[in-house]
C-alpha cells in the first residue's frame, strides 16, 4: 500500500500500538507526526519513525489538539491522516471507582478523540481534498468489561462518534472508521491465558499458537497495521462508519446496534402486560475469557 505524499497525526504514538502505526505508516511513505505525553517517548519514537516529526503533549484539551495539526501543516505543508490512540487505564470495579478514576479516562479516550478529530476535520474541510480519521476503539466498547465502567463507555462513545462523523463529514470526503484492535500489549499480558503464551513468544521469538491467532484473535501490535495502512489508503475511499476488528489472524467487521426481536401491543405496554409478554431472548455482554486448549 502505497501513502507517500501522504501526512499522518498518530496520538499515543510514543510506544506500543500508536508507534507500530506511526512505523507502519512511514514505512508505507507517509510523514508522520508522533505524539505522546511522556518527551523521552516521543523522542525514541521520533528516532525511530523516519522523517517523522515528535509533540509531546496531552491530548484532551483544544489546545494539544490544534498543536498536532499545526506540527504536520508546518512540517508538512497539511493533514490528510488522523489516528486517535492516545489512551489511559484506571480499572476499578463500580463501588471503587473514583470521580478521579472516570474522569482521567474520558477526558484522555473521549474527550481527546473529539478534540483531535474536530481539529483535523476543520483542516481537512479547509483543505478540500478529503482525509481518513481512524478512531481506536475497544472490545470493552462494544461487549463491555468487568473493571472498566470508564474504558468501557469511552470505547463505546468512540464507536458512536465514528458513525456520527462518517455522516456529518461525506459531502468532504472524509471518512471515519473505528478500529477495534487485539495484540499483546502491557495490559493484554496482564490476562492469565495470554501471559505465559505472549512470555514464551517473547522469550523465544517463536509465533503465537493458532488458537491465540485464530480463536481469540490475538497477535503482535504489527499484526493490527495492515488494517491501519488500509484505512489511511485511496484504496479503503468507500468505506465510512464501521467498526472493524483485527488481530492476530482475525479481520471482522462489527455490527452496529440494531432492534433484534420487536412486539406489539395496541394501546402500548402497561408494565403488568410486559411482564406476562417478555420472551425475549437476551443478548450477551461482556468479553468472554480466554482459555487455553485444554483448559
Amino acid at each position: 500500500m502505497d501513502l507517500s505524499g501522504k501526512v499522518a497525526v498518530v496520538t499515543g504514538s510514543g510506544r506500543g500500538l500508536g508507534l507500530a502505526y506511526a512505523t507502519a505508516l512511514a514505512a508505507a511513505g507517509a510523514s508522520v507526526v508522533v505524539n505522546d505525553v511522556d518527551r523521552a517517548a516521543v523522542d525514541a519514537a521520533v528516532a525511530q519513525v523516519p522523517g517523522s516529526v515528535g509533540v509531546a503533549a496531552a491530548v484532551g484539551d483544544t489546545a494539544s489538539a490544534e498543536q498536532l495539526v499545526a506540527a504536520a501543516v508546518e512540517a508538512f505543508g497539511k493533514l490528510d491522516v488522523l489516528i486517535t490512540n492516545a489512551g489511559i487505564l484506571r480499572d476499578r470495579v463500580l463501588w471503587k471507582m473514583t470521580d478521579d478514576d472516570f474522569d482521567a479516562v474520558i477526558r484522555t479516550h473521549l474527550r481527546g478523540t473529539f478534540t483531535c478529530a474536530r481539529a483535523a476535520a476543520i483542516r481537512m474541510r479547509e483543505q478540500g481534498t478529503g482525509g481518513r480519521i481512524i478512531l481506536i476503539g475497544s472490545p470493552a466498547g462494544q461487549r463491555g468489561n468487568f473493571g472498566q465502567t470508564n474504558y468501557a463507555a469511552a470505547k463505546a462513545g468512540i464507536a458512536a462518534m465514528a458513525r456520527t462523523w462518517a455522516l456529518e463529514l461525506a459531502r468532504s470526503e472524509i471518512t471515519v472508521n473505528a478500529v477495534v484492535p487485539i495484540a499483546a500489549t502491557e495490559m493484554t499480558k496482564t490476562i492469565p491465558a495470554f501471559a505465559p503464551v505472549i512470555e514464551e513468544a517473547e522469550r523465544t521469538g517463536r509465533p503465537y499458537p493458532a488458537w491465540l491467532r485464530r480463536d481469540e484473535g490475538l497477535g503482535t501490535v504489527e499484526d493490527v497495521t495492515g488494517l491501519i495502512t488500509f484505512l489511511a489508503s485511496d484504496a479503503s475511499k468507500g468505506i465510512t462508519g464501521q467498526a472493524i476488528g483485527i488481530g492476530g489472524d482475525k479481520l471482522a467487521l462489527w455490527s452496529h446496534p440494531a432492534e433484534r426481536e420487536i412486539i406489539y401491543r395496541d394501546g402500548g405496554w402497561p408494565a403488568d402486560d410486559i411482564a406476562g409478554s417478555w420472551n425475549f431472548q437476551a443478548e450477551t455482554y461482556g468479553i468472554p475469557a480466554p482459555a487455553a486448549p485444554g483448559n
